[in-house]
């Protein structure tokens, strides 16, 4: 399986989160993957933090950070190892690593919240 294809399988699915994710230990987050090159599919959607704070969850993946070692990437998931840029989504809407927006996937349930976040 191509990794894109893990990636695009993950976002796919619709799981029901654990009880221990809290609202208040999630917020929006840019989400794009790495490991096909600069510029791959990208998402914004909510994220959950572990109580550390060290771990990440978005939908069925699990992230963990480069520490710092990545080449345009700062998280990998955990299950294929590929990479991943996470970060907070920018007002102006220039996500991605060379700016712009395009195809950049905005989950339904954080729709009208991304929206009052950008403007």
């Amino acid at each position: 399986m191509r990794h894109a294809d893990h990636w695009q399988d993950k976002l796919d699915q619709d799981m029901p989160l654990p009880k221990a994710f809290r609202m208040s230990r999630s917020r929006i987050m840019y989400i794009e993957a790495k490991s096909e090159g600069l510029e791959g599919e990208a998402v914004i959607g909510r994220v959950f933090f572990s109580k550390s704070g060290k771990t990440l969850y978005y939908k069925g993946l699990r992230f963990q950070s480069l520490k710092g070692a990545g080449f345009k990437a700062n998280y990998f998931d955990t299950e294929s190892g590929d990479f991943f840029w996470i970060s907070g989504p920018r007002k102006d809407q220039n996500d991605r690593l060379y700016g712009g927006n395009k195809d950049v996937l905005i989950d339904e349930d954080v729709s009208d919240e991304y929206a009052d976040l950008i403007n």
